[in-house]
Order: C-alpha cells, then structure tokens, then sequence
C-alpha cells in the first residue's frame, strides 16, 4: 500500500521521472532544425536573392539601335553611276546608330523599388518562421501533456489492478462483495483505450515535428520533458512595440514604403529622357560621304502619353492607404489578443494552483483513507472505486489544463513573436 502512495505521491507532489530514448530532442533544437532545413524558409531565401540580382538590372541602358540601308536611292539603277557629263550619280547607302540616355532619377526610382521588394520579402520571412516555431511549439507541448498522461495511466493501472485482485481475493474467501469489480475491470479496459489514443497522439506530433524539420517523417526520436510555465511580464503591448516586434506587420509597412517607392518609379517615367543618332553615308557615283548627327529627347509628360503612369501614381496611393488600414487592423488585433490572452493565462495559473494546492492532495488523501479503510474491511470496494476516479479524473483535468495552459503561452508568444 505505502508503494502505491508513494507513486501516487510522485505524480501529484513532482514531476516524473523522464525516459530517455535513443536521441532525445529539446526546443531549442528542434526549432534551430526548422530554421536550418524547412522549404518554406528556403523559399523565401530564394526568392530574396532573385529580388536581389532582379535589381541588379536595374540601371541598364535600353540596347542601341542599328539600321543600315539604301537611303534616298533613285529606282532606275542608271543613275546611280557618274552621268556623262561630270555630274556625279545619285543615291547613297546608310550605316545609322542610335542610342537612348537612361534618366538618372528614373533609375534610381526603379533600383529602389525593387531593393524595396526584397525587404519586404525578408520581413515576410520573418513572420514565416515565427508562425513555424509556434506551430513547432504547439506539436511539441501535446507531445509532452501525452507522455505525461500516459504516466498518470501508468499509476492508475497499477491502482486498479490492486483492486481487482483483492477483490478477488476477498470474494473467494467471502469478506468482500463483488459489486464494484466489474466497474474496476471496465476502468481498466478505458485506460487501455486511453493508451492507444495519447500513444497515436505522440506519433502524431512527432509526424509533424519531423516534417516542420523537413527529414523523414519516420524519424523516431523523444523530446526533453521539462517545461517552464512562464511568470507573466508587465504589459507592453502597445502599438508601437507591437509595430517593432511583429514581422508580418513590419512586413506591411514594408509594402507600404513599397508602394511610396513604385510612386516614386511612375513619376519618373513623366521625366524626359535624351537620345543621339548617328547616320553615315556612302554616296554613289562620285557622290562625296555624308553625315547626320541628331540629338532625341523622349517627352513623356504630355496628357494622350502620360494617363499609364499618372493612372498608376493614383493607384498606388490608394493602395498605400489601404495597406495603413490593414496595418492599424493587424496591430488592433494582436493588442485585443494579447490582453485577452494575458488574463486568460492568469486565471488558468490560479485554477491550477487551486488543483495542485488544495484538490488534489485532499483527493489523494481521500483515497489513502478509503484504501486503509478498505484493506481493514471497513469499506466496500465500490467505495474505493469511487475515490479512486475522483482522484483519477482531476489528475488528467490538472494535465489538461497544463495543456491549455502551455498553448496559450504559445499563442501570446506567436502574437509577440517571441522565440
């Protein structure tokens, strides 16, 4: 009986003793692991560097132009010769060039816009891997609560099979009814059923830690069950530091930065931009080489060449404002979560508390004295059964809420995209 307590004493009182496997992962390493190999990380990596090298690209001169010709030449062939008289043929043949100058500002507008997408794509990668470690964290406190339910099931199974042996031990020597035996054998039956659901659970949760790792899903290895529930910091969820520690909201600023930089490209495009032609000829006939030199300027500011781009700057500012909305929405939001979450979290602590202070050891108390009792034939089994569930079922309510607990501290870590 005073083993019984004991291991009673060591669910309740402490935490288990932990069961090392083979590899055992912590956090840290999991989420290094995620940071190391997942795609979608890798994708964002990628596509930051095609930004990058698109942008490279963006002070080239448009190619030159080159045209060679018959130019201003007679249909009768005759008189491309010297004419008898002297007088020298006509027609000549043409070599022109021609080059358009890039404008300066023009170029500096679209370089900026598009090093402005390849921030904003960081910022969202970001925001990827912080909704990767939450996912990361969620598997891996499951994982934990299961374990630490199979454990309960451990101690439960071993209760109920002292029970149902000395009932019937009792019952054949007739000190004992046999009226609560089967309920016992029934519970047992659960505990099984139990075991093979939180036994699913763990492989489930390892399926899915090893797919956010991006290694073979059958990887079998255990995870480090000690956890720390954290003390609750005084609120600093203001709009600002929200603004600063948010990925994805710094991630729409960016776009909004980004949209005042495309502003900035179209409106560069209204600006003129310069050119030079140069044309060679080769007269026939005696006829002495020619040139042309000529200056070009591009004048894109008129209204029947302008409505693209002023259409476009008009767009944008819009679009700008829209994403601002969608910036105050993101940062109401995440402040309504966080102080909801906060209080929620709070409460939760206080009910555990509660379990672990006064309802469980009055509880386990309660079952010691009906298992004496019992044992001095002074109480029935059923009894003992009932004492026995009460302790049972508050004890996997205590887990559950620890569960409940854990993802709420997940779910404020997501929102303030802590690690």
């Amino acid at each position: 009986m005073k083993t019984k307590i004991v291991l009673i004493g060591l669910l309740i009182g402490g935490w288990p003793v932990q069961i090392r496997a083979q590899s055992v992962m912590g956090l840290d390493s999991i989420q290094a692991a995620i940071g190391r190999g997942n795609p979608s990380l890798k994708y964002s990596d990628a596509l930051v560097r095609s930004l990058d090298e698109a942008a490279v690209g963006a002070r080239s001169w448009e190619a030159p132009l080159v045209s060679t010709g018959l130019w201003m030449t007679p249909y009768d062939p005759s008189l491309w010769k010297r004419q008898a008289g002297g007088a020298p043929g006509m027609g000549q043949y043409m070599v022109s060039a021609e080059q358009m100058i890039p404008n300066r500002k023009r170029q500096d507008a679209e370089e900026a816009y598009m090093r402005g997408m390849s921030a904003a794509e960081k910022e969202r990668k970001g925001a990827t891997l912080n909704e990767l470690y939450a996912a990361a964290k969620q598997n891996y406190y499951q994982w934990m609560m299961a374990k630490r339910k199979l454990t309960v099931l451990d101690q439960d199974a071993r209760l109920l099979d002292f029970m149902i042996r000395d009932a019937e031990l009792k019952y054949k020597n007739s000190l004992g009814k046999i009226n609560a035996y089967y309920k016992a054998k029934a519970a047992l039956g659960k505990l099984e059923l139990m075991r093979l659901e939180w036994a699913n659970e763990i492989v489930q949760k390892r399926i899915a830690l090893n797919t956010l790792m991006n290694r073979d899903k059958g990887t079998v290895f255990e995870i480090d069950t000690v956890f720390v529930l954290k003390e609750l910091a005084p609120v600093t969820a203001d709009s600002g530091a929200l603004a600063d520690s948010r990925s994805d909201i710094r991630a729409v600023q960016a776009d909004i930065r980004l949209a005042g930089l495309q502003q900035q490209a179209e409106r560069a495009k209204l600006k003129p931009e310069f050119g030079v032609r140069f044309d060679h000829m080769f007269g026939f006939g005696g006829l002495p080489m020619q040139y042309s030199l000529m200056g070009m300027v591009r004048l894109p500011m008129f209204g029947w060449s302008s409505r693209s781009a002023k259409a476009n700057i008009s767009s944008l500012q819009w679009k700008a404002e829209s994403l601002k909305q969608e910036k105050a929405k993101m940062i109401n939001e995440a402040e309504g979560m966080v102080y909801s979450l906060r209080q929620e979290i709070a409460t939760r602590r206080r009910q555990l508390q509660v379990l672990q202070e006064a309802v469980i050891p009055a509880l386990q108390r309660n079952y010691q004295t009906m298992q004496l009792a019992y044992e001095q034939n002074t109480e029935e089994l059923f009894n003992l059964y009932d004492a026995w569930e009460m302790l049972n079922n508050t004890q996997l309510e205590y887990w559950d809420q620890v569960r409940q607990l854990l993802l709420m501290q997940v779910e404020l870590d997501r929102t303030l995209e802590i690690k």
